[in-house]
């Protein structure tokens, strides 16, 4: 038994969902709690069967009804387990913490969760451990972490027990005093805000909370617990924003008993772990901001220990408290003091960098008492951060490149605010910029010239302004680029983000410039084929600039192509002459077209005369035509890509795209990924038709209709398929690109294996204005249970493209499973019957995987009436002609397995009797049932 439950958790933990497929979670979960309350299973094996309701609660119990039903018995295998059992006790409680909470039953109110909370409560005052035993003080942890839990799921749950609380963590002289210390303060702070939400709530509601010790809030005021998502998502932290936002509660000077409950709690803090420290000085930092009362020199005492911490975690929470109180706790000597601290710290060789890192990014967000910015986000210095201080903090090679590039911003920062454009300050950040530009220029490695290139940009976006030095970059730019090539895409990548970032400082223009001329100047004996690639991308990235003549560039182009006819033209190197025409192309663009067009034209003829590359010939004399038919207006409209109709995100597609540096080419052969999806089946017809394979047999003799309707089950050709018809439709709101679509391949693929895989289905077109195509899915089940069957497409939009969408799940639902009995047709209704009566009688003994069941619940005679009417009246067996207060049913669930009813009424309650040869049906049975009676008696009621 062990073996297995060990097998079956291991493989449940590693794929729950493909564990699941093999069965349902009802079926697996009701398997793990009959287990657990097994009583001849080992307490090893059954605390390893809490671990899929600790980690996957919501999988197992999907519905609040599943998740209360779950957590009683929970409660029930707790209450007969014996205490010396402590780690099965200890994990039972959080079993069912993760059930409650994660099923809603907690947010809801339910009564399971209130029997949980008594339970808590009486365990965490249960103080009765025996000496050196320490079963009950884990117990009391575990209980008191479950509270905690709770509490935070559902804020304000236990705002009625502040004064047991607080009783708990004075009594308490263990190490549980600082999670009952923990727990306190955190529900005390969601108490305050939640007075504060009150109308007219003051210092007598505020008194009367502390010295409450009622029941659990919900049963006292069942609306107070109650929070939207905006209130919950503010409780993560109240003061990490201006503190205007925070909610006040108005007491006046009077709360002299809440001034004694955070006093309390600031001298037993020393006791507690810095990361407890930090929560317990957050919390109460939030609740003296939501109390005005209580003026923040009450953390006056504390505070001389906060600011001598080398703990990460306690000196974040005294920046939040100095971003909460300013200076009304932190003087200017604390402020300054607290600044060169993290000044220190930031350059501390005994740190770590991420700790390093982390005081960098306090000093740039450093909460100031007096700021001048208004900025939330921004990142500036304190004024209090001169130039000399942060000297310390200078840039270096031999700093890696996540601190080089912090401490390089930081020192941009503070010589930006000092506005000298002739320090020393900014000479010396410039020479750290060459120094890594050597090291690049010497074979630096690539992390080295990703960091140099972003250490570029960061002064560009500081220093654009200053002439001098961004001048003399460009020049050491341009004779990088020409020593090493392969640096093209990092240096047109820092084109493309100063001309983004600063679209007012024109310095990218003057080193395409400057890369123009370095390059159209390199002689023809020194240029290696390998670097002309480079080359030719940037001098296409010159030719988008306006302000840039091209004559240079297009002498270049002439020089290769007519120079080298023997060698480049006649290799044929797709990618090479990609290249060119990539330059062509752009030109062909510029507003200065005109004085060029001679040189281009001359080009591109030489081109399509003598290069190797066919396509690129044919593109070529293409380019050519164009440019000596067309007029410069009809020129650019047939070369650039227009925008969509209705500003969609497809393009039309243009004869240019199909090559310009394979940027067409890629787009067309591309699948691309549409980010919302564009269509969607919906169920056309209510029902399912039923298809079946080899359904003709002779019926002998009226006796033995059972034998040959078993006869016919046993044929190994017979079954039964499940044919589901939808409709495709356009989902909403549409989207003016895709209106008219084509070659749609719809893919199907499973979620579990209850049914064999389905083949694509090919839809020709779909039109938004036409009629919507009828998509038919033909399901051949292995086990007639619920699924889920993912959907994705494949289709050609207007414009040529391909897309690829994922559309939404298809959900079928246990009833479309339901098929008549696959009888021949020339069986008469009293063979039917003989059959029924014959499963019946089988079923009944309970031999096999045959079982009986009776479901039951409020409804009259007529509305009964009216429900097998419409639900089972295809299902019917019953004769008309029979006087009978009982309607009988029998479904067939392909491929094999039967569920036979007999419903009637009684004087109380309808009955449906069940018989079925396939025990597991039942749950999915019961669950359809309930669903179908539960609207029926709403509607009585």
């Amino acid at each position: 038994m062990a073996t297995n439950w060990t097998e079956r958790i291991s493989a449940f933990c590693c794929s729950p969902s493909g564990f699941l497929s093999e069965t349902s979670p009802d079926t697996f979960l009701s398997e793990l709690l009959r287990e657990l309350r097994d009583d001849r299973a080992s307490y090893g094996i059954k605390v390893l069967l809490l671990s899929p309701l600790c980690e996957y609660p919501t999988l197992l119990c999907s519905s609040e009804s599943a998740g209360e039903e779950t957590a009683l018995d929970l409660m029930s295998v707790f209450t007969q387990c014996p205490s010396r059992f402590s780690q099965f006790r200890c994990r039972l409680l959080v079993a069912l913490t993760s059930v409650l909470v994660c099923s809603s039953c907690v947010n809801s109110r339910s009564r399971a969760s209130l029997d949980f909370l008594d339970l808590l409560l009486r365990i965490a005052q249960d103080a009765s451990d025996p000496p050196g035993d320490g079963t009950q003080r884990l117990l009391r942890a575990t209980a008191c972490d479950c509270l905690r839990e709770m509490e935070a799921s559902c804020p304000g749950l236990l705002s009625q027990r502040l004064e047991l609380l607080a009783g708990l963590r004075q009594l308490e002289t263990s190490r549980l005093h600082q999670a009952f210390g923990v727990l306190q303060i955190l529900v005390l702070r969601n108490a305050v805000y939640q007075l504060t939400k009150q109308p007219g709530a003051g210092a007598a509601h505020l008194k009367a909370l502390l010295g409450g010790n009622g029941s659990v809030a919900w049963e006292a005021d069942q609306e107070a617990v109650h929070m939207d998502t905006k209130d919950a998502a503010m409780l993560l932290s109240l003061i990490l924003g201006p503190m205007g936002r925070v909610p006040t509660l108005h007491t006046g000077p009077d709360c002299k008993e809440l001034r004694s409950v955070l006093s309390s709690l600031l001298e037993e803090s020393y006791l507690f772990t810095p990361l407890c420290q930090a929560a317990l000085f957050h919390r109460l930092t939030e609740v003296v901001a939501m109390v005005p009362g209580i003026p923040p020199t009450v953390f006056r005492a504390q505070l001389l220990r906060l600011l001598g911490t080398n703990e990460v975690c306690l000196l974040h929470v005294t920046l939040l408290m100095k971003c909460g109180f300013t200076d009304s706790l932190f003087s200017a000597e604390d402020e300054a003091f607290l600044l060169k601290r993290l000044v220190v710290l930031s350059q501390h060789p005994l740190l770590s960098s991420p700790e390093k890192l982390f005081y960098m990014d306090c000093i740039l967000h450093f909460p100031e008492n007096r700021p001048i910015s208004c900025g939330d986000c921004d990142e500036a210095p304190p004024v209090l951060l001169t130039p000399r201080l942060a000297s310390v903090l200078l840039p270096s090679v031999f700093n890696d490149s996540a601190t080089l590039l912090s401490r390089l911003n930081l020192q941009a920062l503070v010589f930006l605010e000092e506005g000298d454009e002739e320090s020393l300050g900014l000479a010396y950040i410039y020479d750290h910029l060459a120094a890594l530009l050597h090291i690049v220029d010497r074979g630096g490695s690539r992390d080295i010239v990703v960091t140099f290139f972003r250490a570029a940009f960061l002064f560009l976006f500081y220093f654009h302004h200053v002439e001098r030095y961004a001048t003399c970059l460009s020049e050491q730019l341009c004779h990088l680029f020409l020593q090493h090539t392969r640096l093209a895409p990092h240096i047109l990548n820092l084109v493309n983000q100063t001309q983004e970032r600063l679209p007012e400082c024109k310095w990218f223009v003057g080193l395409l410039q400057g890369l123009q001329r370095v390059i159209t100047k390199v002689p023809f004996g020194q240029l290696r084929l390998q670097d002309l690639s480079s080359h030719l991308k940037v001098l296409a990235r010159v030719a988008e600039e306006e302000e840039i003549c091209q004559r240079s560039s297009l002498s270049f182009l002439s020089t290769i192509v007519t120079q080298t006819s023997s060698s480049l033209c006649t290799s044929g190197d797709w990618r090479l002459g990609n290249g060119l025409l990539g330059v062509c192309r752009r030109v062909l663009l510029h507003p200065n077209l005109d004085s060029i067009l001679v040189p281009l034209a001359d080009i591109l003829q030489h081109l399509a005369f003598h290069y190797g590359d066919t396509d690129i010939r044919d593109h070529a004399r293409l380019y050519y035509t164009l440019l000596t038919m067309l007029s410069r207006e009809k020129l650019s409209a047939v070369l650039v890509q227009s925008a969509a109709e209705g500003g969609s995100q497809v393009k039309k597609r243009t004869l240019s795209c199909v090559m310009a540096e394979s940027e067409g080419l890629t787009n067309n052969l591309t699948v691309h990924q549409t980010e919302k999806p564009i269509f969607h089946l919906t169920e056309a017809l209510p029902g399912p038709h039923q298809e079946a394979e080899n359904l003709q047999l002779n019926q002998e003799d009226e006796y033995k209709t059972l034998e040959c309707y078993r006869a016919q089950l046993s044929k190994s050709g017979f079954a039964s398929l499940i044919v589901l018809k939808y409709h495709l439709t356009h989902t909403e709101p549409h989207d003016p690109g895709f209106e008219q679509l084509f070659s749609i391949q719809l893919h199907f693929s499973h979620t579990d294996d209850h049914y064999e895989e389905l083949q694509d289905i090919s839809v020709p077109c779909l039109f938004r204005q036409g009629q919507r195509p009828v998509v038919q899915l033909t399901l051949k089940p292995r086990r007639p249970y619920p699924t889920t069957i993912h959907v994705s497409a494949i289709f050609t939009s207007k414009d040529g493209l391909s897309w690829h969408t994922a559309m939404p799940d298809i959900h079928v639902a246990f009833q479309q499973v339901f098929l008549p009995l696959p009888a021949p047709p020339t069986w008469s209704s009293a063979s039917i019957r003989d059959v029924f009566e014959g499963l019946w009688d089988e079923m009944s003994h309970e031999t096999g995987e045959s079982c009986i069941s009776l479901f039951c619940c409020q409804l009259g005679e007529a509305a009964l009436k009216a429900l097998v009417e419409k639900h089972f009246h295809s299902f019917l067996v019953s004769d008309p002609l029979e006087e009978s207060a009982e309607f009988r049913a029998l479904l067939f669930l392909p491929p094999k397995s039967h569920i036979l009813l007999k419903i009637s009424s009684t004087e109380d309650a309808a009955h449906f009797n069940m018989a079925t040869d396939d025990c597991r049906l039942l749950p999915h049975m019961n669950s359809y049932l309930l669903k179908v009676t539960s609207s029926l008696e709403n509607s009585v009621s």
